[in-house]
């Protein structure tokens, strides 16, 4: 409770005001992971939400603490922090390795904290599944390659993995290239 007061004075902040900004950050978050399925979360745009009314220096990385411990004691949630670089240009590929830390992109995922067998009784639904997967996987080819793909490349990687753009009669899809067509919008 000590610390907490240290550092609401440090930032010359109330108590309410604080908790009030760890409200909005929790309800992003929340909101977020359901709207995109669990894509990372920039913090970015979580320190946007702190920023736009103070100014204090490490004021979004106390209030982001704080959503991530309240997260874990209240909703059950783990805020997992991810590491991801961006997409490198020539400049910044000349950057010493020192420097590069300015280049990465923080991003966060909110992960369960129930058990695995619970989480899969009572949380998965076994008939979104494999869509799941498959978003993941174009997902994942996606970002491999910059954020932007070819569709012909993009149906090159997915038939190594024995998806073929022309099957219209997948047992789990029916049509693969209508289901990649069709849940394109759904994806982050």
């Amino acid at each position: 409770m000590a610390d907490e007061e240290d550092a609401l004075s440090q930032f010359n902040i109330s108590k309410e005001e604080t908790d009030k900004l760890v409200s909005e950050v929790i309800r992003f978050i929340l909101f977020k992971s359901h709207q995109t399925s669990g894509c990372p979360i920039k913090r970015e745009d979580l320190t946007q939400i702190v920023t736009k009314n103070y100014r204090q220096r490490n004021l979004a990385t106390h209030v982001i603490n704080e959503a991530k411990n309240k997260l874990s004691n209240v909703f059950g949630y783990d805020l997992k922090e991810l590491q991801r670089s961006r997409a490198s240009s020539n400049a910044q590929t000349r950057l010493p390795p020192q420097s590069q830390s300015s280049v990465d992109s923080k991003s966060y995922v909110l992960v369960s904290q129930l058990p695995i067998e619970t989480f899969r009784k009572y949380v998965v639904d076994e008939t979104t599944s494999p869509l799941t997967g498959f978003t993941f996987a174009v997902l994942a080819i996606v970002q491999l390659a910059g954020g932007k793909i070819p569709e012909e490349t993009l149906w090159h990687h997915l038939k190594r993995m024995g998806l073929h753009e022309g099957d219209e009669h997948n047992p789990v899809f029916g049509n693969n290239k209508q289901t990649l067509e069709t849940n394109q919008t759904d994806w982050c």
